[in-house]
């Protein structure tokens, strides 16, 4: 088995990675630069078949729903087969309608936890991990005798932290090749750590306590994890989760029970000016149905703003300033710093501080600290580790044994 990561060995995100066997090729994942800014030209990686039909290009196995995973998925052959988990496949669904660039993907085949999949000379078995997207894998890939592990995208201090530690307690056996992710580097020391998912809670639910009026949560509906500790906070200080039709959306395509839904007592949809204008321009009332039974209004959330917590987004801000609900408000903003950095990001600041409004971050990255990195390398014992999604390669060697530092475009044997 030859393998070539075209994108991922001196950045993170725009992770792409070749495998080829028995004349055979595997894609695992395809995605754009983290920093990608909206409208940049991006090349698709030189991959035969993702255009033009190649009969030898076998497929892409997602890892999970991030766009520096899957982005690249918008410009490629319709018919392209692309295996990914069935929750994965529902978000993209539920998202499409909402997200002008995001693709409803559809799967030929779902990943399962410990299922392996045959695809021509490969064998590749999903294992369910901890991360901030919801249905996330890392993948053990067999071919021609040799045997290669893919990270993807993991941590320990999520809420299926148990994943992690299953992972390490009973990690893949033989491999030749770790694939490992690197996030981390440049962000902790070696004895840092992240914050863990419940401290996040426990950091919100001090926020909101000592709020008068409405809390603003801006964190992606699609870090379930997060929508879960926002939830768990609101609840927990009396307060009212509030979800647009598109997180809501979100949160049903999980298809679980225990996330939470509007149709719990506690949930309630909030559909802003332009959600509206949308559902009348695609006729798409059945989210109205769907979503109906519990729905506020801006004036509701403006006569009693310290009763709600709202899961944010640029999008509502209008409709919250038109019903006067910012007195007395909090916004906290969850999820990637550097977004904050990009045009959108900047333009959302100022607009919240136009308003009064500063935003304080309350935060814990989806990526594993370094010293769970290293619990995990020290686990699967490979004969080779190579670093991927990093901008931090170099330092590899210093904490990990067996390291080879690849580069993008190069081919090389498991």
């Amino acid at each position: 088995m030859r393998v070539c990561i075209h994108r991922g060995t001196k950045e993170i995100g725009g992770t792409t990675v070749e495998l080829e066997a028995d004349g055979a090729r595997l894609l695992l994942d395809c995605g754009l630069p983290l920093d990608v800014e909206d409208g940049d030209p991006i090349p698709l990686p030189a991959v035969a078949g993702l255009v033009d039909l190649d009969p030898s290009l076998l497929g892409v196995v997602l890892s999970h729903g991030h766009r520096d995973h899957w982005g690249l998925l918008a410009h490629v052959r319709p018919d392209l087969p692309i295996y990914m988990g069935e929750a994965t496949e529902r978000i993209f669904a539920a998202a499409a309608p909402f997200v002008p660039d995001q693709p409803a993907l559809k799967a030929t085949a779902h990943l399962v936890d410990g299922r392996p999949l045959t695809l021509g000379p490969f064998t590749v078995t999903p294992h369910l991990v901890d991360h901030s997207a919801f249905d996330a894998y890392a993948l053990t890939v067999e071919a021609g005798g040799r045997r290669l592990f893919y990270s993807g995208d993991l941590r320990a201090h999520g809420r299926k932290a148990a994943l992690f530690e299953h992972l390490v307690a009973h990690p893949p056996r033989a491999i030749d090749t770790l694939l490992l992710e690197g996030s981390s580097f440049g962000r902790l020391d070696l004895d840092q750590r992240f914050p863990t998912e419940r401290e996040i809670e426990a950091r919100l639910t001090e926020r909101m306590k000592e709020t008068a009026g409405l809390v603003l949560v801006a964190a992606s509906a699609q870090n379930i994890d997060r929508v879960v500790s926002v939830f768990r906070a609101a609840r927990s200080t009396g307060r009212t989760l509030v979800v647009d039709l598109y997180a809501a959306e979100i949160l049903r395509a999980t298809g679980r029970e225990t996330i939470p839904q509007t149709s719990w007592p506690d949930v309630v949809t909030f559909v802003p000016f332009h959600q509206r204008v949308k559902v009348k321009k695609t006729e798409r009332f059945d989210l109205l149905d769907t979503h109906g039974s519990g729905r506020i209004f801006a004036e509701a959330l403006a006569a009693h703003p310290g009763r709600y917590v709202v899961l944010f987004r640029a999008s509502l801000l209008d409709d919250l300033v038109r019903a006067d609900c910012l007195g007395g408000a909090r916004a906290i903003w969850s999820q990637w710093s550097g977004y904050l950095a990009q045009e959108k990001g900047q333009a959302l600041v100022a607009a919240l501080r136009s308003h009064g409004l500063d935003l304080e971050t309350i935060h814990t990255s989806g990526h594993a600290s370094i010293g769970d990195l290293k619990r995990l390398a020290e686990a699967i014992r490979p004969k080779t580790l190579v670093p991927i999604h990093t901008f931090e390669a170099a330092r590899y060697p210093e904490i990990f044994e067996n390291v080879v530092v690849r580069h993008d475009g190069e081919w090389w044997e498991v």
